[in-house]
């Protein structure tokens, strides 16, 4: 039975994240209660150290909470083990890194297929992993690279690739850590034009760390932190 809010994706329920280093104390995310529903595009904004990447890192179950409850499809995972948890992100969380994070030796292809080799349990999706992955690589418009390796494709066309891989098995949840940071303007435009335009047909909700005001002007809302707080939720 869900003990969250049947209608969320990810809730924070007064999250607070504890870093001590000998005496030094720091909250890097201070009581946090924020709810994130099915669909919903959101732009998660502040300047460097204002809590981003830790709220991040708990919402993926990547670090766990010093207080409070984080909550994924209705489940507190701070209930979990890390065998649980790294099952519970293989099936609900995709992740678009700036870097790219793409496996170099693999081709293209076989990094989009990745996520859905991790466990030999039943897919979220019809068909062979090599279809669903080539289906998706047709779907960001980079299906002719698919034998390529990483390391033969532009800023954009990797990005594309990580897109692609993050929705390999069918995520309800997608992190992207400042998608377009790394890419010029016009590629960055239409990274953020394939996000937005996934986002509306296929109903993922999607949650973009950014300092990038194009991006903040397309998300449907706009969840700002400063110093570890929530100070700011415009939709």
């Amino acid at each position: 039975m869900s003990d969250g809010d049947a209608g969320s994706v990810l809730e924070f329920r007064k999250v607070s994240k504890i870093y001590r280093s000998g005496d030094c104390v720091v909250r890097g995310l201070n009581a946090v209660s924020v709810t994130f529903g099915p669909g919903e595009l959101t732009a998660l904004v502040g300047p460097s150290g204002s809590g981003k990447s830790t709220m991040q890192h708990l919402g993926a179950g990547f670090d766990r909470a010093s207080e409070g409850s984080v909550l994924l499809m209705g489940r507190d995972i701070g209930a979990y083990g890390e065998k649980e948890l790294s099952f519970l992100r293989n099936r609900h969380i995709g992740f678009i890194f700036q870097s790219f994070n793409l496996i170099p030796v693999m081709s293209v292809l076989e990094n989009v297929a990745y996520p859905a080799g991790v466990y030999r349990e039943p897919h979220r999706f019809d068909g062979s992993p090599r279809d669903r992955a080539m289906a998706l690589l047709a779907k960001v418009g980079i299906a002719d690279q698919a034998k390529k390796r990483p390391h033969q494709l532009s800023g954009g066309q990797r990005q594309r690739v990580a897109i692609a891989r993050a929705l390999m098995n069918a995520p309800e949840l997608i992190f992207a850590d400042e998608p377009t940071a790394n890419l010029d303007h016009e590629v960055g435009a239409g990274i953020l034009d394939l996000l937005v335009g996934l986002n509306e047909e296929l109903g993922t909700t999607i949650i973009l760390s950014t300092h990038d005001s194009a991006v903040m002007a397309r998300a449907r809302r706009v969840v700002s932190l400063k110093d570890g707080c929530l100070v700011g939720d415009k939709r």
